[in-house]
């Protein structure tokens, strides 16, 4: 679920950080689909701290 969200988030923070710096379409998409790659590898390493340490 914490992947999930992370690639939700990163992909929204993405395209707004791809906009705010007066990015086309493409730009925002690039920009959108990195973030949300970064973001879901930021949230599966929490989620296998988190699985890890209720053990």
């Amino acid at each position: 679920m914490i992947v999930i969200a992370g690639a939700i988030l990163g992909a929204l923070f993405g395209a707004f950080l791809a906009k705010r710096r007066n990015g086309k379409g493409l730009d925002m998409l690039q920009y959108a689909a990195g973030y949300a790659i970064l973001f879901m590898i930021v949230g599966l390493f929490i989620t296998i701290f988190v699985h890890r340490a209720a053990v």
